[in-house]
């Protein structure tokens, strides 16, 4: 770790797009450094995509020394089927993170809304507007596809509950 900032990767779960997140926290200012996402093909059987996953998640962790690794938990879906499919690519993910020493925080997508926006049923609009704002980054920095901005989004509401979470553990100890 780092002693100038922490490195956080954030994950939005998908079989056919997981979205990737990196922000530096430095203090209270949070810097963005990567918002991409990994795309499978829907032709492939199940096992080559979730390989594809967990090999190209692995390269980023590798390349980028994430210090914690957050995820967004499964949003509940009507349709089982999509439901397990994200729930498997979900798991690569998380077993990725696992493999790479990295200790897993997880967030619903009501919190992850919550920390960004302030408000847990913001739209996707509101979402990419408050990232832009609080980031000071450009339309262009993010993905075309919103999961890339969505894993930004997990990357900062963990950072934000994480000052929290310091903030009241050193309240409690004086």
């Amino acid at each position: 770790m780092n002693s100038d900032y922490t490195r956080v990767i954030g994950i939005d779960p998908g079989l056919e797009t997981t979205g990737v997140g990196i922000l530096d926290i430095r203090g209270n200012r949070y810097v963005p450094v990567l918002c991409k996402c990994i795309i499978t093909k829907s032709n492939l059987p199940y096992p080559k995509r979730f390989k594809l996953i967990y090999d190209e998640l692995n390269l980023i962790i590798k390349d980028f020394s994430p210090d914690c690794f957050a995820i967004e938990d499964i949003f509940f879906s009507v349709n089982v089927k999509t439901a397990l499919a994200v729930g498997a690519a979900r798991g690569v993910c998380i077993l990725a993170g696992c493999n790479n020493n990295l200790t897993i925080y997880e967030y619903t997508p009501l919190q992850v809304k919550q920390a960004v926006v302030g408000y847990g049923r913001a739209t996707k609009k509101q979402m990419k507007y408050m990232l832009q704002m609080i980031l000071g980054v450009k339309d262009d920095f993010f993905t075309v596809r919103d999961d890339g901005w969505d894993a930004v989004g997990v990357a900062m509401c963990h950072a934000s509950m994480s000052q929290f979470n310091n903030k009241v553990s050193a309240t409690l100890k004086r």
